[in-house]
């Protein structure tokens, strides 16, 4: 296996682990938790699950720029040489790890210490907060995997 191998098989993991993870609570957890569960157990089962969840998408945050910046210079050269999908992804990409950082280091912080301090209506804000913020990401993801399976034969 060469090392563009593995960088492409690392690069694809990271975003099907992040995109995937977040269709699934999006789409599959969320409506359920919110119909239901109260609030304690609905907020103590999120900062549950985004305690699992968020360490594998930092492995991914690290890795997506990592790898896909190594295989922009090891195979087009840079940017200069990359086809307009290449810089779709790219910019998608930083837009989304900037939003995952703003709902890592905010709501969810205080997400987490709402329902330490069992506040609620707090933690349910908070939840929303989040939950508008992943809605977005998880359709910038989904477009992001668009355009990389497909972008090299769009006209």
């Amino acid at each position: 296996m060469n090392m563009n191998s593995l960088l492409i098989a690392l690069h694809l993991l990271s975003a099907v682990i992040w995109v995937g993870g977040m269709f699934f609570a999006y789409v599959c957890l969320r409506p359920v938790a919110a119909t239901q569960l109260e609030p304690p157990v609905r907020l103590t089962l999120w900062v549950g699950t985004f305690g699992k969840f968020f360490p594998w998408v930092w492995a991914s945050v690290i890795l997506l720029p990592l790898t896909g910046y190594w295989m922009l210079f090891s195979l087009f050269g840079g940017f200069a040489n990359a086809p307009i999908y290449i810089h779709l992804m790219n910019g998608i990409g930083i837009i989304m790890i900037l939003i995952y950082l703003h709902v890592f280091f905010a709501p969810y912080r205080r997400l987490k210490q709402a329902v330490l301090l069992q506040d609620w209506p707090t933690g349910g804000q908070k939840l929303g907060q989040i939950r508008m913020l992943v809605g977005l990401n998880t359709l910038l993801g989904v477009i992001t995997v668009a355009i990389a399976s497909g972008g090299r034969y769009f006209g």
